[in-house]
Order: structure tokens, then sequence, then C-alpha cells
């Protein structure tokens, strides 16, 4: 980046610092929407783009998500589904003895001679500083949460049960774009002296293409990579869950502020982050197992509970998949909700996750793109359907909602005729079989939104360390604005902010897909280098 623009944006944020003694949170609530409201709506236009696909006008990211995945999973010849017992040995560490048998230049000439060898070798450190499981929760922290409480529900008010069909499809298919992904977020890394680690797509983005002699090209993309994913991670990333996580715990305890809650959730993001990745990797490790295995577990309970239903929710599924139901926009409407929800819900092409999983242990790139796989298979495949599953079968039996369409817009409603469609959905339908699972579920809100803060506050500050360079002074002045857009998050409403740094989020897309596409080869390689590893030094 050059140092003009650099200057300019250190002016603005100087700038930003000098005038928040001088305004109050609800000022500045106002200040910053009447602001960023223009640019926001210039922005989101141009990221969401729509072009019309039968009854729907379709945003071209969503496509241009959609055909990447078809593509590598065809271009892998299904890895993702052919790789999926590698993927769980590999996060469970039963071949992480190849790091320490083999280098990381190692042609596959060079693995068969070590294997068939009977001598000792000795290899370099292995370099990294979290564990395949450690980097898998990190990266399953950021996309796990809203998305699966609230999305799901927000695909079955715009497109009908049937939508669960479509997202699980696009899950599967975004495993092999994760895949992907951290392949080259661990081939292109880079390292500190301090030992820490530096990756995902800005680096992949101009050190991979400066090898296909797009060096150009490739620092452009780079760059414009590293500017939304600062951008994303304050407001998707940050404000968004802040927002969100606020709002449920007022809703629980008649709190009227948030600015309070606001500065604790501040404080305890800040206890984290201050240790980096390894202390994100720590902390994940428990959260996310932890939060998934309670929410799939009540998930499991309600299912079993109503035994009797399921073939009845499946078929409604089944059919409202395939049918041509007019309220619900017909056949190519429920299946572009589905893949909609599914995409925002799993972030695959986004190129967010290969940042966390740069920073891996590993001498073999293959074996963390292959663990990240199961990253959409955990989050849109198992736990979406589980949402989805206690949704339908507790509307069946307690008639919780019907549909309804007004003014062009499909719409759920409840007994009483009030809106639902987000995560109020999902708290009705698990309330209707244990009785106050709201609670239970506000905490899994807020324990999500902080762990996904966490995450994402990694990802800003990779983006901003590239930018600006890997001081301490870069990365504490980092920290210090993430954390003041925490409470500036849960203390305000910043549409119009959220909605501009979402846009850029997905506007990581188009750079990110573009690379994915060129460097797929590249990833064929180190995949066939891992299996190579496997086959000679473990399995036999």
């Amino acid at each position: 980046m050059s140092k003009a623009i650099k200057k300019t944006i250190q002016k603005a944020i100087g700038g930003l610092l000098l005038m928040i003694p001088a305004m109050s949170f609800a000022s500045i609530d106002q200040v910053i929407e009447e602001k960023f409201q223009p640019i926001s709506h210039v922005v989101t236009q141009i990221v969401f783009y729509s072009v019309p696909i039968g009854p729907m006008d379709v945003p071209l990211v969503l496509i241009v998500l959609l055909l990447g995945a078809l593509f590598f999973t065809l271009y892998f010849n299904f890895a993702n589904i052919r790789l999926i017992k590698v993927a769980v040995k590999a996060t469970k560490g039963d071949y992480d003895e190849l790091d320490y048998a083999f280098e990381e230049g190692d042609s596959i000439a060079t693995i068969k001679d070590v294997a068939e060898s009977t001598g000792e070798r000795k290899t370099t450190p292995v370099i990294g500083e979290v564990t395949h499981f450690q980097a898998l929760t990190a990266a399953l922290s950021a996309t796990v949460g809203l998305g699966n409480i609230a999305g799901v529900a927000v695909a079955i008010a715009l497109g009908g049960p049937g939508a669960i069909v479509w997202m699980i499809l696009a899950g599967f298919l975004g495993m092999s774009t994760k895949l992907v992904e951290a392949t080259l977020g661990v081939k292109y890394r880079e390292v500190s002296p301090e030992g820490h680690v530096y990756g995902g797509p800005m680096y992949y983005l101009r050190k991979g293409l400066k090898e296909k002699n797009m060096a150009r090209l490739g620092k452009v993309l780079a760059t414009m990579y590293a500017i939304f994913v600062v951008g994303g991670s304050f407001g998707g990333g940050n404000m968004f869950q802040a927002n969100q996580a606020t709002a449920q715990f007022m809703s629980l305890t008649g709190m009227k502020s948030g600015f309070i809650f606001g500065i604790v959730l501040a404080a305890l993001v800040g206890v984290v982050i201050i240790g980096g990745i390894k202390r994100i990797g720590k902390v994940t490790e428990r959260i996310v197992p932890f939060m998934g295995i309670l929410f799939v577990g009540a998930s499991l309970v309600i299912i079993a509970k109503n035994f009797d239903m399921i073939p009845d929710a499946a078929i409604q599924i089944w059919k409202g998949a395939f049918g041509n139901n007019a309220l619900l926009g017909g056949f190519v409407g429920v299946m572009i909700v589905g893949f909609q929800r599914a995409a925002f819900s799993n972030e695959a092409g986004v190129g967010s996750a290969s940042i966390a999983h740069a920073a891996v242990k590993t001498k073999f790139p293959a074996s963390e793109g292959i663990v990240a796989s199961i990253g959409p298979f955990v989050d849109t495949v198992v736990i979406c359907t589980m949402t989805a599953l206690v949704i339908v079968i507790t509307n069946l039996k307690y008639s919780l909602f019907t549909y309804a369409n007004l003014e062009g817009s499909n719409v759920i409603m409840n007994g009483t005729g009030e809106h639902l469609g987000g995560v109020d959905l999902t708290s009705a339908a698990f309330d209707s079989s244990i009785p106050h699972f709201s609670v239970v579920l506000t905490i899994a809100v807020i324990l999500f939104a902080f762990s996904t803060m966490l995450s994402w506050s990694y990802y800003g500050i990779q983006g901003w360390s590239y930018l600006f360079g890997k001081g301490k002074i870069a990365d504490i002045t980092y920290k210090v604005l993430f954390l003041f857009v925490i409470v500036v998050g849960a203390s305000s409403s910043l549409n119009s902010v959220v909605e501009f740094s979402d846009s850029m989020i997905f506007a990581m897309v188009f750079p990110n897909i573009i690379g994915l596409v060129i460097l797929a080869p590249k990833v064929k390689q180190e995949i066939k280098r891992y299996l190579t590893a496997i086959k000679y030094k473990v399995e036999e």
C-alpha cells in the first residue's frame, strides 16, 4: 500500500478518535448513520448487484460462490466427500507424525524414498501456532452462530421447509471451496521472527499469482481483500455480533441500555485477543464444541421426543424443495433461498477462514485444507439441518406459525398475528418442546457472538497488518479500535455501517474466487503430496 493511502487512512482514524469525547453514543449513532448511509447504499448495490433468474433476482456474488464451489467439487473429484475419513483423522492428530518425518518442500519422489528408508532423518521444526483442531474451531467460531440459529429460520420463512435441502447441498459444495482456501492459506503464509504466522488470501493472492506471472494483478487483489477484511471485521464480525448479543441480553434481563453490557463484552474480548491466535484457539476449542453439542443435543432431544413426526417432516421438506408452491416463489425461488442462506452461514468462498487455518502447525498445506473442509459440513449440513428439523417438526405438532404473503413478501406469523422469522422463530420452536429453552438460547447467542468476534478480530488484524505492517503499534491500534467498536455496536443500531461492512465481507468473494480458480492446480499437487505421505508413512 502506498504511503499516501496509509496517511489518508491514519488521518481518518485520528479524526474519529478526536470526535469520540465530544459525542454521546446516541449522537455517534446518528452522525455515523447520516454520513455512511449514502456510501453504504452505493457499496451494497454494487456488491449485491442482482440478475434475474426465474421468479427472483439473485445476487451476482451468490452465483460466483456457487459456480466456484461446483467447479472445485468437480475439479478435485469430490474430495469433499472422498476425503472425509482423512479429514477426521487429521483433525484428531492421527497424522501429526508426518510433520516430523518430512519437510514442507519434499517432492512426491522424496516422500517415497524417505518413507522406504530405514535410517533416521533430522527435520526442521514445525511452523505454526495452533493444532489442527484449534484452527478448525477458531474458523468455526466465526461461522457457527447467529447464521445457524436465526439464518435457518429466515430461510424457512422466505423459502419454506424445502429450502433446507438446498442449504445442505450448498454446504457439501462449500466443503470443496474451504479445502482450496485453507490449503493455499498454509502454503503461502509468512512467519515473523517472533514466530507469529500471517496468512490468508492477502498472501496467496500476492505470492501465488506472482508465481503465475500475474504479480501486478496479485498485488491489486491482495490489497483489495485486506481492505475488505478489515471493514468486515469491524461490521459483520463485530458491530452486528455485539448488537445482537446485547439485544438478546436486554430482552432476557429487561436492561434498558446496552452500554454497560458492551463495556463488559469488550473487556472479555480484550482479555482473549491480546493473547493472539494461540489464546483465541484455546478459548474457541472449548466454546465451539460445548455450544455445538448443547445446541445439537437439544435438537436431538426434541427430534427423539417427536420421532413419529420425522416422516411427515421429511415429506414436507422434500416436497417443498421440488414443488411449485406459488406462495414461496416456486422451485427456483426455494432453491435460491436455500443456497443464499447456506452461503451466508458458512462463508465458503469468502476466504476468511483460511486466515485462521494458516496458523496451524504442519508441513503439509493440504492437511489443513482437508481439515477445513469439515467446517461447512458441521456448520450447514449438521447444525442448520438440526435447527430446520426442530422448526418443521414442532410446527407440525403445535401449529406454531402459518405462511402469509404481505405486499409481495413471504412472512411467517404466529397465532397472535406477530411476524416471526429470525431467532424468535427458533426460540418459539425450542420452547414448545423444552420449556424456557429461550434462556439457554440467549446464552448460546451471546457465546456464539463472543466467539465470532474473537475470530473476526484475528481476521481483521491480519488484513490490518498486511496494510500497515506487522509492528506492535499497528497491532495495538487495531485492537483498541476493535474493542471500541464493540461498545458502539452494543450501544446503538448503526444500520448503515453494519450493512456497509457486511457488503465488504462479501466483496471479499470476488478477489478470492479469482485467486482460488487460478491456483487450483497448486492445491491438487499439495493434496497428492499429503496423501502420498499418509500412504507410505502411516498406513503401510
